[in-house]
């Protein structure tokens, strides 16, 4: 039955990067984390992005209230980690996701998602949150130059 399931699931989200934390950096005496994730581009070999978010302790849930939801802020940097080759990647205006976690039971996930500036050989990397009603304008961007990499 977990493999049905997990069938499914794979055929609604198709895989995605996979998050290696990297760092993580206690900010107050609640248990309050900044972590960085490493984030390699499954369809781009040759980048890799690092995500830092703000992960909520178990005191600080308990004092505000609000127990299962962190905060949608989050900063990424995208760099050439390796010679760069373009997969099969979504070439459109909206791009692709290429990770995505949760930051509450159900409402509200953090998401990397790709944009291929073709004309200017860059790649962007949007992280935001997305939520179902209440959408975040907190976002941030980082871009891979293509120039002279050889990829296309």
């Amino acid at each position: 039955m977990k493999r049905i399931c997990l069938a499914a699931l794979l055929c609604v989200f198709p895989l995605m990067a996979q998050a290696e934390q990297v760092g993580e950096v206690g900010v107050d005496w609640t248990g309050n984390d900044i972590i960085i994730d490493a984030v390699a581009d499954p369809k781009v070999e040759g980048v890799t992005c690092h995500v830092a978010y703000f992960d909520r302790g178990l005191i600080d849930r308990l004092s505000k209230g609000n127990w299962f939801e962190d905060p949608s802020n989050a900063s990424i940097a995208c760099r050439q980690t390796g010679p760069i080759t373009i997969g099969d990647i979504d070439r459109s205006d909206e791009g692709e996701d290429v990770f995505r976690t949760s930051r509450s039971i159900v409402f509200k996930s953090l998401r990397v998602k790709r944009i291929f500036d073709e004309e200017n050989q860059t790649l962007i990397y949007l992280v935001h949150a997305q939520q179902v009603a209440d959408g975040s304008a907190k976002l941030a961007i980082s871009t891979v130059p293509l120039y002279g990499s050889g990829a296309d």
